[in-house]
């Protein structure tokens, strides 16, 4: 979430054009070209061009690969294999029934959009699944060969599996070690920061950096497999949980500055973290400073336990407790009725089969361009994005179509249509991370090419440039309609009762913190659940047209407050020994969130309730303090 709101948003138009600096992911382009191309090479030395296309529909598999850890990884993609298949399965039986298909591609997409949304999965989400759909559906008519199709894709899709998994051979631990490589170098900046301007927003990041490690190595997790590298990895962050915990508890903006050699040690832990063996480790001296209080000696001896980490040799049998939330409570949270994520499945179901009924209704050749348009402006994950998907798809593919027309009208056929496969699926993952409008250009004739290969049509240019640009625009027209009728401050409405929701949350999972009551772990896995609608909801709120700029105002501080909270007693919870309040002192704390809660829901200013003090957990304390300071500031 950023520092502030900004006062006037660019134009739409500037912010969709504009391309942004990301590096060229070069690696991952040419193995998304192999694993698209590769198939279609096999079945043509097979002698089976038409299997080999197939095939290559699977390969859509390998654009779904993310830098996750390759556990998640191999499960996310073994299931969007089984869905291809499916779908490709669904899409050849469905074919002879217009109003079927048009019902089914908006369950697919819908399904898609819910299952990404709700599992929090990066990812292309819907668009190849309706893809695959819609192909195979615009496919000679042989409900017969179901099979034959769905394992074809099924067989591409596995050879993107194992492409995607190679990495693993040689370092098979890489994602998690870049991010706890991050969380140091951020705690060495937050150390840096200690009496500067820069604190808060240092500890944010660290925070941020904090969380999205703990979610990577849950993530990497696996029961069954215990590694050295992964044992220390997960030692090493949960050390720099405590050094993080200990300078809030004890240093702040006021204090004066470290010495800057803890700074420095820390960040020579980041570059121990690159040696993978770690018996050739370089034990250099740790640079203390010549004078220290009780306080800062405290840490250096945090720090020292968190360095040793490093050169421990037994960490195979270490004994790893990762909790993670169960599918059904993560989806039954993505069915509550404050869950946006259900919500946007539901109005992409009803645009998407609304756009594929209309598409039907004007006998639109290869009518299912006119949804599948629809489905890649619809992905945007909010109303302002999803201009900006208007936008680039249109200029994208007016251009990208011209570029397949020349294509096809030159009739290419066996090894050239392999090659563009690899050129144009590896330039399409080359700048889908620079813009969406510069991948479309490449990706529009690469679908085009492989559906109309497959579909064993007569092809005329200017027939077949102008059919497939009006159902673009069509598709594209109905999306942003949809999206305007149904999701106009859908979510910034429903801000101030998941506000209230939350809070509420946090002060019930308190109480049991620093009561004599048994937490059985389900007040945590609701608030964590609640703060996790609530930023998509913010983050949607904020993408809306017209945006509501005076509740995103308010809420913006209440939100980043209520974040920083959690985080806090999350950690609290991880803690063995803490203290028992009294009843009168629980009383005032639930008080106190439960005035929060209502000034909250009726943006009204609270006044500045009396917190009692949480002995050794005073950042718990101030954090209260400030979640009611905004409040009432921002009222």
């Amino acid at each position: 979430m950023n520092k502030s709101i900004p006062a006037k948003l660019p134009s739409i138009l500037k912010q969709a054009m504009s391309v942004n600096k990301k590096p060229f992911p070069w690696v991952k382009a040419f193995c998304a070209g192999l694993a698209s191309a590769l198939p279609v090479f096999i079945g043509l030395l097979l002698g089976h061009f038409e299997y080999g296309l197939l095939a290559g529909m699977g390969g859509f598999t390998y654009l779904y690969v993310f830098n996750i850890p390759y556990a998640q990884n191999a499960k996310k993609l073994f299931f969007v294999v089984l869905g291809m298949t499916f779908v490709s399965a669904l899409g050849t039986f469905a074919a002879p029934y217009p109003v079927a298909t048009a019902i089914l591609m908006g369950i697919i997409g819908a399904t898609a959009i819910f299952i990404f949304g709700a599992l929090q999965i990066p990812g292309p989400s819907a668009i190849f699944f309706v893809l695959v759909f819609a192909m195979t559906t615009g496919m000679p008519v042989n409900p017969e060969l179901a099979p034959v199709r769905a394992g074809l894709v099924f067989l591409g899709g596995t050879l993107s599996w194992i492409i995607a998994m190679i990495g693993w051979v040689f370092n098979p631990h890489g994602p998690e070690t870049g991010v706890v490589k991050r969380v140091y170098t951020e705690l060495a900046a937050f150390v840096d920061s200690v009496g500067t301007e820069e604190f808060n927003e240092s500890k944010n990041r660290v925070m941020s950096v904090l969380k999205e490690a703990e979610g990577t190595l849950a993530a990497g997790y696996i029961p069954w497999r215990k590694t050295e590298v992964f044992n220390r990895l997960y030692v090493l962050n949960d050390h720099a949980n405590k050094i993080f915990i200990y300078i809030l508890e004890n240093f702040s903006e006021e204090h004066p500055k470290l010495p800057a050699e803890i700074g420095q040690t820390i960040r020579e832990m980041t570059t121990k973290l690159d040696k993978k063996d770690t018996d050739k480790l370089v034990c250099k001296k740790i640079l203390q400073p010549e004078e220290m209080n009780d306080k800062v000696a405290a840490l250096f001896v945090r720090i020292y336990d968190a360095d040793a980490t490093m050169h421990e040799a037994t960490w195979e049998n270490k004994v790893i407790q990762i909790s993670k939330p169960s599918i059904k409570m993560v989806f039954g949270g993505a069915f509550d009725k404050n869950s946006i994520v259900f919500v946007s499945a539901l109005r992409f179901c009803t645009v998407i089969i609304f756009a594929a009924i209309i598409a039907h209704q004007f006998d639109l050749a290869r009518s299912y361009w006119v949804p599948l348009s629809c489905v890649a402006v619809m992905s945007g994950s909010t109303i302002v994005t999803t201009y900006h998907r208007a936008i680039q798809r249109g200029f994208g593919t007016m251009a990208g179509i011209l570029i397949a027309s020349f294509i096809l009208a030159a009739q290419p056929y066996g090894y050239i249509i392999v090659l563009l496969i690899l050129l144009l699926t590896f330039i399409t993952e080359l700048f889908i991370v620079k813009n969406y409008g510069l991948a479309t250009l490449f990706f529009t004739p690469n679908a085009l090419l492989m559906a109309e290969s497959t579909s064993q049509g007569t092809f005329s240019f200017s027939y077949f440039a102008s059919a497939r640009l009006i159902d673009v625009l069509i598709g594209i027209g109905i999306g942003l309609i949809g999206v305007w009728l149904v999701g106009r401050r859908s979510a910034s409405s429903r801000l101030p009762h998941l506000v209230t929701k939350t809070i509420r949350s946090q002060g019930q999972f308190l109480l049991l913190l620093f009561s004599d009551m048994v937490d059985d772990k389900s007040e945590m896995k609701k608030m964590q659940t609640n703060i996790i609608h609530l930023k998509t909801l913010y983050t949607t709120a904020a993408g809306e047209l017209p945006v509501n700029q005076k509740a995103l105002e308010y809420y913006w501080p209440v939100i980043f407050s209520i974040e920083r909270l959690g985080y806090l007693l999350e950690n609290c919870s991880k803690v063995q020994k803490r203290p028992t309040l009294s009843d009168k002192e629980l009383a005032q704390i639930l008080y106190v969130f439960e005035t929060m809660a209502i000034t909250a829901e009726r943006k009204q200013s609270p006044s500045i309730k009396i917190v009692p003090e949480i002995k050794s957990f005073s950042s718990i304390q101030n954090e209260i303090m400030y979640l009611q300071k905004s409040l009432q500031l921002h009222s």
